[in-house]
């Protein structure tokens, strides 16, 4: 042990597993926002906004339905009853993705 003591925000353990999907989209998630968070380690049900989870904002959001629109091939509306849930997790936007994505 070095001493060091990891600020209270930091994991320091790996995060829970990621499916092959989560990871893709994390790493989007990472390059769009300028995460520091490394994708492997933002956990699949953390929440993606607010202080609890990785502090996205609306900004992010606007960025991330580009990328995500160009990359999948289907719209995020901003007027969608859903996107409290859809944007609640890693996990349940991109199982939203998978649902919609153009095949």
């Amino acid at each position: 042990m070095s001493g060091e003591i990891a600020p209270v925000n930091a994991r320091t353990d790996p995060a829970p597993t990621q499916t092959a999907f989560e990871l893709e989209l994390a790493r989007a998630i990472a390059e769009v926002t300028n995460l520091e968070l490394p994708p492997e380690r933002i956990d699949p049900a953390a929440p993606l906004f607010g202080d609890e989870g990785l502090g996205l904002d609306s900004i992010d959001l606007l960025e991330l339905a580009l990328v995500i629109s160009q990359r999948y091939g289907f719209s995020l509306r901003s007027d969608d009853p859903d996107n409290r849930r859809i944007f609640a997790s890693l996990r349940n936007l991109a199982a939203h993705i998978a649902q919609h994505r153009g095949k």
